[in-house]
């Protein structure tokens, strides 16, 4: 079994909880934090793994082969409790908590623990977060509890000083890069896919796996690109169509029927999605912008995209493009608040240099 529990980086956070588990000092409750795709659910699951494995071949480690482990590797073991949105990008509720609470409370059936996770808690509604405190505060001896969260300012304040925090950081560009050419990948691929990761092993794999990731980032890229040379009108068209357009892989179960309204709710998820993918892929390159524009010697994300980035950075100071990126943070954030997005959008547009 490898040393670093074949994860690519994160070796103090490995080592930690490699010896919590030796020593039988597991906590009732982790919470893992960090960009997406930077390890952290694959970071739990090999702790899950670690906790209730039969045949450690040393004290901390898993086999990867008794029951336990190939149950745990593929998320579908007894002792085993993943909590989501009902639907992606949906908020996850107060009943799902409790839900989970009281699994939480059974004694487990094949392993020591009783391990509950929640990816992406941050989605967690404020009445859910307090009933996770309440869990927190009343977890059995037999729970092991681990949350994920991008930023643990995300969070009650209550909630994070009960766990035990976990910051993940990306590993590197040249650490990831290395990763994919060691797997196979063909060096002008993983050199591109290593930058768009920013050094984050999970996103890389995606990106590879899922050619779709990369062909919406093209697409949205190319669309900023036309904007910076397009009119007042071009832009107003453009955010209300793309304040329009709805996430194809945003849905729920077949079986369960939707109420009018329920159907309403849902087709905002579907719409405000869209943006929640968009935004990010423009502020990863208006950050590219301000790194040239400052000289700053850090590697470009978009490095296909290096000679738009060089051409705005020629024609923007400092102070502008600091404000672009700023502007495009708060956008991000106000996505959260049930702002008109078509509005949202042409703000953020207008603001934009013209190339």
């Amino acid at each position: 079994m490898d040393k670093n529990w074949n994860l690519t980086g994160h070796e103090w956070a490995v080592d930690l909880l490699r010896r919590h588990v030796a020593e039988g000092q597991a906590r009732h409750a982790y919470l893992i934090t960090g960009p997406e795709g930077v390890g952290r659910r694959t970071l739990a699951a090999r702790f899950a793994q670690a906790l209730n494995c039969t045949e450690p071949p040393a004290p901390g480690e898993y086999c990867g082969k008794c029951p336990n482990c190939k149950q745990t590797s593929v998320m579908r073991h007894a002792d085993l409790v993943i909590t989501t949105p009902l639907f992606k990008d949906g908020s996850l509720g107060v009943d799902q908590v409790r839900d989970a609470q009281l699994l939480l409370t059974r004694h487990p059936l094949l392993g020591k623990y009783r391990l509950s996770l929640f990816p992406g808690f941050q989605a967690a509604t404020p009445q859910a977060q307090n009933a996770m405190l309440k869990t927190l505060e009343e977890a059995p001896a037999h729970a092991v509890i681990v949350l994920t969260a991008e930023e643990p300012e995300q969070l009650l304040p209550t909630i994070v000083s009960r766990c035990e925090v976990l910051r993940l950081k990306p590993v590197g560009v040249s650490r990831v890069e290395a990763l994919l050419r060691d797997s196979g990948v063909e060096p002008e691929k993983a050199h591109l896919f290593a930058h768009l990761s920013e050094g984050r092993p999970g996103l890389a794999k995606r990106l590879l796996e899922d050619e779709r990731l990369l062909a919406e980032r093209r697409q949205r890229l190319d669309e900023l690109k036309a904007m910076l040379t397009g009119s007042r009108v071009d832009k107003f068209a453009y955010a209300d169509s793309l304040s329009k357009a709805k996430c194809s892989d945003v849905h729920v179960d077949e079986r369960i029927q939707l109420t009018g309204q329920e159907q309403n709710q849902l087709d905002g998820v579907k719409r405000r999605c869209v943006l929640r993918n968009t935004y990010p892929i423009w502020l990863s390159f208006w950050r590219d912008v301000l790194v040239r524009t400052s000289g700053a010697d850090i590697p470009l994300t978009n490095i296909d995209y290096e000679d738009l980035i060089h051409a705005l950075a020629a024609q923007m100071d400092l102070p502008a493009a600091r404000r672009v990126v700023a502007d495009m943070e708060l956008g991000i954030r106000r996505l959260e608040d049930n702002l008109n997005t078509r509005l949202l959008t042409e703000v953020l547009l207008l603001d934009w240099p013209r190339l």
